[in-house]
């Protein structure tokens, strides 16, 4: 079950319009219809939280595994790193999909390939000439 089912479920229970979901988050209706149409999610984490708190559950629940992951990349390296994460996160939970791994056992997987593309991202930065690097600007 991804993030759209997760929030369309949770609006379900309860018993809330897209509109007044959108009402109590400070989005359009049409935001709402989009996430749960999966056409759209959302990039930051204070409108996931937003949508939690309306919602009574947790943000962790209504993006799943990966999702913190994919929000953070959103945050920290904009849309390219978020897209690169969410490969990376289908690709691995394919891959485990059926294993006999425990909870904690994927969650330090998914933690340590994280990093990993961190450090890949980082050192990729070290090795570009300045002159082809896009220099993020800090609001």
């Amino acid at each position: 079950m991804g993030f759209k089912e997760r929030l369309k479920e949770k609006r379900a229970e309860a018993n809330m319009t897209q509109a007044a979901l959108a009402e109590k988050v400070s989005v359009t209706a049409r935001t709402i219809q989009n996430y749960e149409l999966g056409t759209r999610k959302p990039t930051k984490y204070d409108i996931v939280k937003k949508l939690a708190e309306a919602l009574n559950t947790t943000p962790e629940y209504l993006l799943g595994n990966g999702g913190m992951l994919v929000l953070t990349a959103q945050e920290q390296g904009g849309a390219k790193a978020a897209r690169e994460i969410d490969e990376l996160v289908s690709e691995v939970t394919g891959m485990f999909a059926g294993g006999k791994l425990s909870e904690d056992a994927l969650d330090g997987a998914m933690q340590a390939l994280t990093r990993a593309y961190w450090i890949a991202k980082e050192n990729n930065r070290k090795y570009t000439p300045k002159k082809y690097r896009k220099e993020r600007i800090e609001k």
